[in-house]
């Protein structure tokens, strides 16, 4: 039947033949079609049937429709005229009139009202002026309405003048102050959705009454702060936007140009300070200064107002604007918002105070501003920060921490934790970009935030801390040099509190900072660290001042020490159990011994201790869990159990010694907790007893004053009940400021002066900075999660019975707010507990712990708090879970069945409703099958029920649950379901928007139940699907963005199972629309979406996109790049990572799909995103050099001002793409490489290309954007990022990988990368400077290695350029391990000189290449003198590398010999050189590893081929002195090369060597071993074996030979390739070659032992088989020769083993390519033939 709704006017006969019920359904898809039709529709498609339209229109206004009809009937109406005639017009808007002058007060009639006052309002907004002075009369009717109309009405009418006045705009002048009065009321209005509303009507008025932001400007501020007092989510986004453009309209010269006020124009500072009134006292009475009651604080929501609105007045006001300001800004909000003592009255407060202004910080700086300029307000963040050091002292005093008073300490801590956290955020954007920061000593940033690690707040010193870990790992280089400069600091300082506290803590987050940076620091630090610790533990007690300041910084820095691996912390574990076990008394003896000595200051000092001591072995059992081992964990029994025993005798201590010692037990305590978490549970099995004791009493708040909660109870509960637990708060833009304001979370409150420890632990995703939650939250949140693990473990059922009691009884002791807060604690620990059991499959227990459990949930069913019911019914699921029980899930069903039947209250529903869906969410549709039907019926009946909101969105969420769990068991209730949905999304106000959220979640539900089967065409799924996409309609059009999310999810849903169904050219639009939204859930939604629809229809999806571009119909930000621009623009102004990810992944699809057919426009991108200049995005000059024609003698260095880019002068530039898109952008041209590769060979062949392009001017090929890539790797390479500079190099190496050989159709014998010589150079030569990182330098290497082998350049002279890069990294491989100027870890030096031996060795094999090919072709030299002139009079490439040769050759032998000795088996270990290796350290052998096997191998092939050519020969003159480390028994170097051994054993050491490496790589068992690795090894084995003298070793060793034909035979079997093949029995071949050589040698020899040669039957038999002519398999060469020639005729030829089956086809595509093969297995057949004999 809906097809029937599909027509320009309703079909009314098929409305009276619809179910009463089903109606409304139809209709709404008649006006959907309708609304589709009329956008399209001209004047003369619709004037016959224009009347009976109107008249069909207005017949439904006064049916009652619901919200989304009404909308849609407003939107009909106004269309129509707006297309067709107007004659009906006024008479229409009569009608709506007549229908608001009603005094009518039922509820029937209000749907009639609002849909009047909708319809008038969209034809106000839709036709304007047209609607003449009709405006009036309604204008003053919708105001009278207002006195009597409940909350919709006020919202519609609300809404409706806002329409009025965007429609009209100046002409409704006239009606400004009456429409300003009632939209103040409605700003303080009891319904948040009224305020919504008020709040956009003036912000629509502002954009035509100058009185709002002149006279009036201030009366409107107060109104605002007013309106955000109390308010949500939706109000403070709205509010505040309205506050920010009012202050931004105060700025514009142009809008107060024509005003008649003087003076109407505020200043910058006027506006920051009606700002900030709100911020420090919500705004009321801020003109009166002082006045306000003292100690009166601002509420939380106009604050975090107020906040929102900063961000929003910059965003306003643009980035050039900021960039003008920003040392104004950056004092308003450091000097006088978070300075001002209102903002710090309480620590809560002054928490939260610094959290709003980082917020405004983070997202103004980070969002506004281009690189550059960031770098120029973190200047001025170090400019601030001096200032407020000068305020405590001499900051240039190395040993004054002399402060003026406690006041100036307290008032600038909070300006320097704020300035410091931002300028660490700045820091951690810029990453290596930040090196200019750095670069000036005088004026860099590092002094001034060094000087606060001396300030008298610890907070500041902690922030200073932060910071300078920020600094080392956005600048590894720095890292060194920080860490020794702040212990050097902390030795000359060492009698001052405030520097051994500051120095400690700056080292420790240097420390833990190191795991961030890849090239780490050396293992000497560690040591050097290491000792400084244990000597501030001993001194402690030497000095009572600072003894408690020594003992935190000792363990403090022992915590971060542990962050640096099982590497460096194995080497002082034994020394650490040791600490660990004296910080605690030994025995029980002791421990009663020491309760009676000492006073209150020892008590400190002794608990500080040993927390420290407990957060080290945290930190240990954290980062190191492979040195947790049986003994470890057995040794750190003994403290841990002395800590129990501590803590359970320390109640009487604090009663002696006072409330002081409280925190520094708490810390113990939570210490405790901490270690025991990551611990085995069952090693601590003896102590469960006290241990559980302790939790109980922890989180049931025995001893605790304070009503504290847990802040893990929402984390317990289920993901998807963030509807009613409003958690999606979390998943905003603005969750670092709206976390202040969630009930029972003291998420909003985490500071690092709450746990030092966090100094060196890693931020939790999402955090830039870390943020522990308060001491008291903390410990409870770990007494939560141990609680969790050990209950599963505790088998007696009474001590669980007991458990379960104890929390009834604590819960019936505590009243009112406390009894609340015990609830939550002990719901959240048994939910951990129930967590626990599921996951180590245990049993909850027998009955008496059942019932006790039960009574426990069932109470809080009931609870008035809706977190308390959510967790019971999480509970209650989970018990169902552990218990399996199909008896007890029927009784448990069954009671919620009779508590929902009888009960009528909202409280009961709601809990109950929750229970069935969580019974079944966790017992699954199996388990609960049986009472699904009753469940279900259940559920549609409260559903239903529009008297209470609050229990149709517990019922509709109970149903999703359901739905989820239930699968295809739900499948019959699909239908029903469904209606309801529908009638519900049709019905309910639009004001509910958690309902209309659960019903989104439903549908989702009830879309994957129906599953693939949406694809059919049978009359119910066709209804089905009719229905599911009517839903998401409504959904789509609603207001909430939460909405509006769920709508699209369901949208990406129906798309996977029925794409088909889903119009995309409707749907892609809303998706762009959506990107540029405002809510990060409904921009992750759309990217979510168009991720998946890119990977079926990116061609479709970009080109609707494209279709938007300059489109009137849809306001979007969309340009010339379209959809892919977009998103690439996306990348820089986002900062949650599931969305950047999604956007990379929908990115990458686009390209895969249609970069091939669109390489001008990927390219241009790509080009677009590197090339941006740091002030817009902008494209290139195209006329900048191409670098074709360049001269070769002309300096690289003009290659760098061939790339320009332009600047925007707009006020709101684009800021440039920032390196991490830059990268991406970078790798995004290396897959379209990649891509065009797939495709065709003729994107790499110029001259095809350039013919295929005469003939068809529209195709287009990779090899005619040479330049272009070029120019981009470039661009990439000279970064000063130095992410972006090697993947930059690795672009340019893949390019010269690719286009090396495509030659140059006007120019024969040249290729064309020769004409980018000089870019290619200045692209590799910043790599090289002194400065850059040893990845940097690996990287260039390699693209030097490639460059030069690749044969591009035939002049040696231009080819120098890039050698002499080469030469100059020599040096590197001279300096030893450990030298003193070493600045990165002892792994990062093996990276750089391995790669500099590989490159060199890559380079020596490319020119022995060269050389043998050219004497191969010309036996003489004076045969061509044309190929001299090529190589460079005379000269060739192996000139080139010859001088390094003596140096090189020896490096690369030890290197080999590290790979060697680093290939040996765990059980050899103890064989390796205590000291190290030539190329790496002893304690980084775990991570030298991977290193050397990734470069061993073409080494191997260049040690042989020098080794072939003059190397065994030279031995005896090796006398120079270059010595290696390391590498004696190699006889290398001039300190042992004659002393030791003599030259024949140097080369039979060598022999050895590589032999061994080559064999033991080839029978290596692992398949991933590259083919370049095999092909090496085969080529060192041939070059090897291709001297006489060599292969007279593998003669006489003749067990060698068979070993070696066994390896070659596996070899044979396991490779396909006939070159590798071939390249087998090129070295069988030398090995018979060797047999023979041997053979003859011992004819010889024993013809020269026999008197009579004459006799020649009288010879002794040589040669295998001797006298009995056996040859035994195992033993014989000539067997295995024979095995490795039959294997491979076999495998070419398989008719020669029967008992395999052939083919032709088989057989004819092998011979075509093994002619060759078949020659060298022939010859060594006959070979091995005349062995034998």
């Amino acid at each position: 039947m809906m097809e029937l709704a599909h027509s320009l006017t309703l079909n009314e006969q098929a409305v009276s033949q619809i179910p009463e019920a089903k109606r409304p359904v139809f209709v709404f898809e008649w006006l959907r079609f309708l609304d589709k039709v009329l956008v399209a529709a001209h004047k003369s498609d619709i004037k016959d049937c224009q009347k009976k339209l109107v008249s069909q229109l207005l017949r439904q206004v006064t049916e009652c429709p619901g919200p989304s009809t009404r909308k849609l009937i407003a939107k009909n109406l106004a269309a129509l005229f707006s297309v067709g005639d107007t004659v009906d017009l006024f008479e229409t808007v009569n009608s709506c009139n007549d229908i608001l002058k009603s005094k009518d007060d039922s509820p029937s009639y209000l749907l009639t009202k609002l849909a009047a006052i909708a319809c008038i309002g969209a034809m106000h907004e839709k036709l304007g002026r047209m609607m003449g002075r009709s405006f009036e009369e309604t204008v003053m009717l919708l105001i009278r309405s207002l006195k009597s109309a409940e909350s919709q009405g006020r919202m519609e009418t609300m809404m409706t003048l806002r329409k009025i006045l965007a429609g009209l705009g100046s002409a409704a002048c006239n009606c400004h102050k009456d429409i300003f009065k009632v939209a103040k009321n409605g700003m303080t209005d009891r319904s948040m959705v009224v305020r919504c509303a008020a709040a956009k009507c003036l912000l629509e008025l502002s954009k035509e009454a100058q009185f709002m932001y002149t006279s009036e400007l201030d009366t409107m501020a107060t109104l605002c702060f007013r309106s955000l007092d109390g308010s949500n989510y939706d109000v403070r986004c709205s509010v505040s936007l309205l506050l920010a453009e009012l202050m931004a309209k105060t700025q514009d010269v142009k809008l107060l140009r024509g005003s008649n006020l003087k003076g109407a124009q505020r200043t910058v500072d006027d506006v920051f300070t009606i700002l900030s009134s709100g911020f420090l006292r919500g705004g009321f009475g801020f003109l009166k200064g002082t006045e306000m009651i003292k100690g009166s604080s601002v509420s939380r929501e106009v604050r975090v107002g107020v906040t929102h609105a900063y961000v929003a007045f910059v965003a306003a006001m643009g980035g050039r604007w900021l960039e003008r300001h920003i040392s104004r800004f950056l004092n308003h909000l450091l000097l006088e918002l978070v300075a001002n003592p209102r903002a710090s009255a309480t620590h809560v407060d002054a928490v939260y105070s610094r959290k709003c202004v980082n917020f405004i910080l983070r997202k103004v700086l980070g969002e506004f501003l281009g690189e550059k300029a960031q770098i120029s307000a973190a200047k001025e963040l170090c400019q601030i920060i001096l200032q407020q050091m000068n305020l405590i002292g001499d900051i240039t005093g190395e040993g004054s921490t002399s402060s003026k008073d406690n006041g100036d300490a307290s008032t600038s801590q909070h300006v320097l934790v704020c300035a410091l956290q931002e300028l660490s955020s700045i820091l951690q954007i810029l990453g290596t970009s930040a090196s200019p920061l750095v670069a000036e000593p005088a004026t860099g940033i590092v002094q001034p935030v060094i000087a606060v690690l001396i300030h008298p707040s610890h907070a500041a010193r902690l922030s200073a801390a932060w910071c300078l870990s920020s600094i080392a790992v956005a600048l590894p280089s720095q890292l060194c040099g920080l860490i020794d400069r702040c212990m050097e600091r902390m030795e000359n300082l060492k009698a001052s509190v405030e520097a051994v506290s500051g120095y400690s803590c700056a080292l420790a987050a240097l420390v833990g900072g190191v795991s961030q940076c890849p090239l780490g620091i050396p293992h000497s630090k560690g040591k050097k660290i290491f000792a400084l610790a244990e000597d501030l533990l001993r001194i402690a007690s030497q000095n009572s001042r600072l003894s408690q300041q020594r003992t935190q910084a000792g363990w403090l820095l022992l915590g971060a020490l542990m962050t640096l691996g099982p590497a460096i912390v194995k080497n002082h574990l034994p020394r650490m159990l040791l600490m660990w076990k004296n910080a605690f008394p030994r025995s029980s003896k002791e421990l009663e011994s020491e309760k009676a000595r000492g006073d209150a200051f020892t008590w400190q000092v002794t608990l500080e201790a040993r927390a420290g001591a407990l957060a080290s072995m945290y930190s240990f059992l954290l980062h190191c869990p492979e040195l947790v081992t049986d003994d470890v964990v057995r040794r750190l029994r003994a403290p841990t159990d002395s800590a129990l025993i501590m803590l359970a005798n320390l109640t009487n201590t604090i009663k002696s010694y006072g409330h002081q010692l409280k925190a520094h037990a708490a810390m113990v305590r939570h210490r405790l907790y901490q270690a025991l978490s990551m611990m085995p549970p069952e090693s601590y099995e003896g102590s469960y007893s006290s241990l559980l004791r302790e939790l109980v009493a922890e989180f049931t708040l025995t001893d605790n004053v304070s009503n504290t909660t847990t802040s893990l109870l929402r984390s317990m509960c289920h993901h998807d009940d963030s509807v009613i637990l409003g958690s999606w708060l979390q998943e905003t833009d603005q969750k670092a400021v709206e976390d202040q304001l969630q009930p029972n979370s003291a998420s909003g409150s985490g500071a690092l002066e709450h746990d030092s420890s966090y100094i060196y632990l890693r931020c939790s995703e999402g955090e830039t900075i870390p943020g522990p939650l308060p001491l008291g939250v903390t410990v409870i949140d770990k007494s939560v999660q141990l609680f969790g693990i050990v209950f599963p473990k505790v088998s007696h059922n009474k001590h669980r019975v007991q458990m379960l009691e104890h929390f009834m009884e604590c819960i019936r002791q505590a009243k009112s707010a406390r009894q609340e807060a015990v609830q939550m604690n002990i719901f959240t620990a048994f939910l951990a507990a129930m967590k626990g059991l599921v996951e180590t499959k245990g049993s909850l227990g027998q009955e008496d712990v059942r019932k006790a459990a039960l009574q426990l949930i069932m109470s809080a069913l009931a609870s008035s708090n809706p977190i308390l019911r959510c967790a019971a019914g999480e509970a209650l699921g989970r018990m169902a879970q552990v218990v399996g029980d199909s008896r007890f899930v029927a009784d448990k069903a069954q009671y919620s069945f009779d508590k929902l039947k009888s009960s009528r209250d909202v409280v009961t529903r709601t809990g109950h409703s929750l229970a069935l869906g969580c019974l079944h969410k966790y017992v699954g549709g199996l388990g609960s099958g049986q009472h699904l039907n009753t469940s279900v019926s259940i559920l549609l009946a409260l559903a239903r029920d529009n008297t209470s909101p609050a229990v149709q969105v517990w019922a509709l969420h109970a149903l999703a649950l359901i739905a989820d769990s239930g699968g295809p068991m739900f499948r019959g209730y699909v239908e029903p379901t469904l209606s309801l949905c529908l009638w519900l999304l049709l019905s309910v106000p639009p004001s509910n928007i958690d309902v209309h959220q659960c019903l989104g979640k439903c549908l989702s539900a009830l879309i994957t139940t129906v599953g693939p089967e949406l694809q059919a065409n049978t009359s119910s799924v066709v209804t089905a699907r009719s229905s599911f996409l009517v839903a998401c309609a409504v959904m789509q059009d609603h207001s909430d963005s939460l909405v509006q999310a769920e709508a699209i999810a369901c949208l990406q849903q129906l798309h996977m199972f029925a794409p088909r169904h889903i119009n995309l050219t409707t749907l892609v639009p809303k998706l762009c629309a959506t990107l540029s939204s405002s809510h990060l859930l409904l921009r992750r939604a759309a990217v979510a979406c168009l991720r998946q629809l890119s990977q079926r229809e990116a061609g479709e999806v970009c080109e609707y996109a494209m279709t938007l571009v300059d489109s009137k119909d849809w306001k979007i930000d969309i340009t010339e790049t379209g959809l892919e621009g977009m998103l690439f623009a996306m990348l820089d102004m986002e900062d949650d990572r599931q969305l950047i990810s999604d956007i990379h992944d929908t990115l990458v699809s686009m390209l895969q799909r249609l970069a091939g057919e669109n390489l001008t426009r990927w390219l241009a991108l790509c080009k677009q995103v590197l090339s941006a200049s740091n002030e817009s995005i902008l494209g290139l000059d195209e006329e900048a050099g191409e670098g074709e024609g360049a001269d070769d003698n002309e300096d690289d260095a003009n290659a760098d001002a061939t790339f320009k880019a332009g600047a925007d002068p707009d006020s709101h530039p684009l800021v440039a793409a920032r390196w991490p898109t830059r990268v991406f952008a970078t790798q995004c041209v290396q897959k379209i490489i990649a891509v065009c590769e797939e495709i065709s060979p003729d994107h790499f062949d110029l001259a095809k290309a350039r013919k295929m392009k005469q003939h068809n001017y529209r195709s287009d090929f990779l090899v005619l954007h040479l330049s272009e890539l070029v120019r981009m790797t470039f661009i990439a390479a000279t970064s000063d990022s130095d992410q972006l500079r090697m993947t930059g190099l690795q672009a340019l190496q893949n390019v010269i990988v690719k286009f090396a050989k495509v030659p140059e159709p006007e120019f024969p014998g040249h290729v064309i990368l020769e004409q980018f010589q000089a870019q290619v150079g200045a692209a590799l030569r910043p790599a090289f400077s002194n400065d850059t990182g040893p990845n940097v330098t690996a990287t260039a290497c390699e693209v030097c290695s490639t460059w030069i082998g690749s044969g591009v350049v035939c002049d040696l002279s231009d080819l120098r350029r890039v050698h002499q890069l080469l030469v100059s990294c020599l040096q590197k491989l001279k300096s030893g391990k450990g030298s003193s100027s070493q600045l990165y870890s002892e792994t990062a030096a093996t990276m750089e000189k391995l790669a500099v031996l590989k490159a060199w060795a890559e380079v020596y094999i490319v020119a022995m290449n060269i050389e043998e090919a050219f004497e191969a072709k010309h036996p003489t030299e004076d045969e061509d003198e044309e190929f001299d002139n090529f190589q460079g009079g005379g000269e060739s490439l192996l000139s080139l590398v010859t001088p390094e040769l003596v140096s090189l050759s020896k490096h690369w032998l030890a290197a080999l010999k590290d790979y060697a000795l680093l290939s040996l088996p765990t059980e050899f270990a103890s064989q390796l050189p205590p000291d190290g290796g030539a190329f790496y350290n002893a304690d980084t052998i775990d991570s030298a590893r991977p290193i050397y096997r990734n470069a061993w191998y073409p080494i191997v092939h260049a040690a042989s081929l020098w080794l072939n050519h003059g190397g065994f020969e030279n031995v005896a003159a090796e006398r120079e002195k270059v010595d290696v480390e390391g590498s004696m028994n190699l006889g290398l170097g001039a300190v042992n090369a004659s002393a030791t051994k003599s030259p024949e054993d140097i080369n039979t050491d060598r022999f050895h060597l590589i032999f061994g490496c080559c064999v033991e790589a080839l029978c290596s068992p692992r398949s991933t071993q590259p083919l370049e690795c095999v092909t090496a090894c085969l080529h060192a084995l041939y070059q090897l074996l291709d001297r006489p003298w060599p292969r007279s070793l593998i003669g006489k060793e003749q067990s060698l030979a068979i070993e070696l034909l066994n390896v070659l035979h596996r070899l044979l079997l396991t490779r396909e390739m006939s070159s590798t093949q071939q390249q087998v029995m090129d070295v069988v071949g030398q090995v018979l070659k060797a047999a023979q050589e041997r053979f003859e040698f011992e004819k010889r020899e024993k013809t020269k032992a026999n008197q009579e040669p004459d006799d020649v039957s009288k010879l002794p038999l040589i040669g295998e088989g001797g006298e009995s002519g056996e040859i035994p398999a195992g033993k014989s060469l000539v067997f295995a020769s024979l095995e490795v020639c039959l294997c491979l005729l076999v495998r070419h030829i398989p008719q020669l083993n029967p008992s395999l089956p052939s083919t032709p086809g088989q057989r004819r595509e092998v011979t075509m390519v093994t002619t060759r093969v078949y020659d060298i297995t022939s010859s060594l057949l006959y070979r091995a033939c005349n062995d034998v004999t």
